[in-house]
């Protein structure tokens, strides 16, 4: 860039100066000032509602309906990119993140496009988590009164452990210092008038007949169809970034769920050596160019601990610019242990995009884990306790100690002669 500039620069010199004008010194002093360096004006960024541009790299910007995972993703998804979700074993929290970006969508009066194979797309609409207020979201708990009667001091010296006052405080909620996104109460629905006020397309397998009844035709005629159907709606409703701007501009957020699945035709979930491996990872080749050239953002989920060969698994992260997985507690060990009881599942972040910069902007932390609270869905940073080892070693003792002193009392009851030592 700098050669070519500088070539560019003797050029455009060379050209500055006619041929008339030698010998001339006003023409010389005109030509000694003039420059071919003019001062660049920035770009002008497009305005849709509910997006900004990133920090890092100026991309656009939207949010995922959790302000926690918009942390780690760098501020939030890029326009043009593609989410990757592992689902969970029973698929409760990954489908629990596809609903808050569709909620986002709709708040957002984004344009919407849901595709699955098992359930119907009005029925995931219909579960959408009801938006709530700035002063309900943010709960701060309140004070409690202080006794007259108990000194400040006290109170000041059993807020924490001696041990534990000179260590720093570590913030467990992920946050940004500026807000991007709205909050949701999973307790509650979207209410249908804000939600039908959303333009929302529509992709029910079961709806689309397969032309051919083989399975190798089965297998690719589903994705076929569904990018076919992603590619009219672009170009029709004028998400194409090449398409003249005759109306305001608008985002289109893409859900699709549980792709790989034997319910879409596709046999990774099914064998150990899937017959057509490929059918997915050429899917996602499609997809993620068709998105790059459109205003459009897509949130895939796949049933990854049904996939057995690894490779592949893979093969569809790197496919993806953005790839988290959920490990949910739920029929497991660590569901009733006490390390985790204040946690419902591990997140792991796998991929972040390389957009616009030649090194992605890496989560500082990668223990991290998720819960669901009575109304929303959080991520945090995961923290055991510091003195759990040494509680339950105490309370091991304790326990010990009085099962001796029972053992005793009977001992002593039966023969004077025996008795433990500790």
């Amino acid at each position: 860039m700098l050669q070519n500039t500088i070539k560019r620069y003797h050029v455009t010199s060379n050209m500055a100066a006619p041929v008339n004008s030698v010998g001339n010194p006003s023409a010389d002093r005109s030509t000694f000032n003039s420059t071919s360096f003019q001062k660049k004006a920035r770009s002008k960024l497009i305005s849709i509602p509910g997006t900004r541009p990133s920090v890092q790299n100026g991309q656009l910007l939207i949010s995922t309906g959790v302000t926690s995972l918009d942390y780690l993703l760098g501020g939030g998804l890029a326009v043009g990119t593609v989410l990757l979700i592992e689902e969970d074993r029973y698929d409760s929290y990954s489908r629990m993140i596809l609903k808050y970006f569709l909620a986002e969508g709709v708040v957002c009066r984004h344009e919407l496009f849901v595709a699955a194979a098992q359930d119907n797309p009005d029925d995931i609409l219909q579960e959408l988590p009801a938006p709530i207020l700035d002063d309900v979201a943010i709960h701060k708990p309140l004070e409690q009164p202080r006794l007259p009667c108990e000194p400040q001091n006290r109170l000041d010296s059993m807020k924490i452990a001696w041990r534990y006052q000179n260590l720093p405080k570590v913030q467990s909620a992920l946050a940004s210092s500026s807000r991007f996104g709205h909050y949701y109460d999973v307790s509650k629905t979207m209410d249908p008038e804000i939600r039908q006020a959303a333009k929302c397309h529509r992709f029910y397998l079961p709806e689309h007949p397969i032309l051919s009844s083989t399975a190798h035709s089965t297998m690719f005629e589903s994705y076929s169809a569904l990018l076919k159907s992603l590619q009219e709606i672009i170009q029709r409703e004028g998400f194409d970034v090449a398409a003249p701007m005759s109306k305001s501009r608008n985002i289109l957020r893409i859900g699709l769920h549980s792709l790989g699945s034997a319910l879409w035709g596709d046999d990774l979930s099914c064998h150990d050596n899937p017959t057509h491996s490929h059918a997915l990872t050429t899917f996602l080749y499609g997809l993620r160019a068709l998105l790059r050239s459109s205003l459009s953002v897509a949130v895939i989920t796949v049933p990854s601990h049904l996939i057995q060969d690894r490779a592949l698994m893979g093969s569809i992260t790197r496919l993806c610019d953005n790839a988290i997985a959920l490990e949910s507690f739920k029929g497991s060990e660590r569901e009733t242990n006490p390390l985790y009881k204040d946690y419902h599942g591990l997140l792991h972040v796998h991929q972040v995009p390389h957009l616009n910069c030649l090194a992605s902007q890496l989560p500082d932390h990668k223990d991290l884990a998720f819960k669901l609270k009575r109304k929303q869905f959080t991520i945090e940073r995961l923290h055991l306790p510091p003195d759990l080892s040494e509680t339950v070693s105490r309370v091991s003792r304790g326990d010990l100690a009085g099962a001796a002193m029972v053992a005793s009392a009977c001992g002593s009851g039966t023969s004077g002669n025996k008795h433990l030592d500790f």
